[in-house]
């Protein structure tokens, strides 16, 4: 382990595969089975790895409360409720949600192998992480992936002063036979609540554009921010689609819609109820697969050569930042000093000690 020397910007410097084992440790502490520990480990180090941190183990502190005082399970899998062989329905019963969408991608590629297409809706889910992990790993089956989710409403409606829907996060995968699949991974706001908090762990201002306070007003403060609304991606395109999104998630699931959501920091011991949603179309029953694959690499290829603004150094195609990202921090992740310390008091309180990173 390494750190800065300004104890005001200090961070923290961590073998990747440490961090997993004592992340998995923490959770099977608490009870969940060992190789789903590990899962959920793997899943939260990999998008501190990729640059978005919001959706790594800066969660550790929140997914730990949440497993003591009873509102996410220490089960590994949900139960199967529909299957109509291309439609399947989860009921997730408050799993660790990272444990239900890989559940769920298994399910949707096999069915989309055997049939060309289909979808697997869940109900009562808990947060996944990044969405885009498991469009990804539907696109390793040579099938187009498409992840998406419902969060508590966080967005007004355009010129409303009321949050509305969630900034529901949405991610498309498509296979290429380049480095990594060309990958969207978004959420529909102008930023990630995620974000927001870290800011605020950090005694850091937003920006004005990002998020407003409970009146409408835009603010700066992530205090203010967290405790008002986020602002919509794109204005009224992005508050359309995270509502649609909403509809389509707890709406085809059975689950939760809108408020039904509850809140993720919220009242640790009620049960998130998230709902979610996961599509694979195989590429096999529209076209070649290889050939495919091909063009969808060169069209990536595209965007990474084509021209540079001025003072711009590299152009990303879709999805190569976050491998980039990852390739180049060659198996170190690093974390703010207030995630770190967040991440050994959870473990602590888990039973967990952390020498292995020191």
């Amino acid at each position: 382990m390494s750190s800065s020397a300004n104890a005001a910007t200090t961070s923290v410097r961590v073998d990747a595969d440490k961090l997993i084992g004592v992340v998995a440790d923490t959770f099977a502490a608490l009870g969940v089975a060992a190789g789903s520990a590990r899962i959920v480990a793997e899943d939260l180090v990999l998008a501190d790895l990729e640059g978005v941190g919001s959706h790594g183990v800066m969660l550790l502190p929140m997914y730990v409360e949440r497993l003591q005082k009873g509102s996410v399970s220490k089960e590994s899998a949900g139960a199967i409720v529909v299957d109509n062989r291309t439609s399947i329905g989860i009921d997730a019963h408050h799993a660790l949600g990272q444990l239900t969408a890989h559940q769920a991608v298994g399910l949707v590629t096999s069915r989309a192998r055997e049939y060309g297409m289909a979808t697997v809706a869940v109900r009562n889910a808990f947060h996944f992480g990044t969405a885009g992990r498991y469009a990804r790993l539907i696109a390793s089956q040579g099938c187009v992936g498409i992840v998406m989710s419902n969060t508590r409403p966080l967005l007004p409606a355009p010129g409303g002063a009321e949050a509305i829907t969630g900034n529901n996060p949405i991610a498309f995968a498509v296979p290429s036979n380049g480095t990594h699949p060309v990958e969207v991974d978004m959420a529909l706001s102008a930023t990630a609540m995620g974000k927001i908090r870290l800011a605020a762990a950090a005694g850091k201002p937003i920006p004005a554009d990002w998020a407003m306070a409970a009146d409408g007003s835009p603010t700066t403060d992530p205090n203010e921010a967290i405790k008002g609304m986020l602002a919509p991606a794109a204005g009224p395109k992005g508050f359309g689609l995270a509502f649609v999104i909403d509809l389509l998630c707890g709406g085809l699931s059975d689950g939760a819609i809108g408020a039904e959501v509850r809140p993720l920091y919220g009242d640790a011991s009620q049960p998130y109820r998230c709902s979610q949603l996961f599509l694979a179309l195989d590429v096999r029953n529209f076209t070649d697969p290889e050939a495919f694959a091909e063009r969808v690499n060169e069209q990536a290829q595209r965007v990474s050569r084509s021209k540079h603004a001025p003072g711009i150094e590299r152009v990303y195609a879709p999805g190569e930042l976050a491998y980039a990202t990852r390739e180049g921090n060659a198996g170190k992740v690093t974390l703010s000093r207030q995630t770190f310390d967040g991440f050994v008091t959870a473990a602590k309180s888990a039973g967990v000690q952390v020498e292995p990173l020191l």
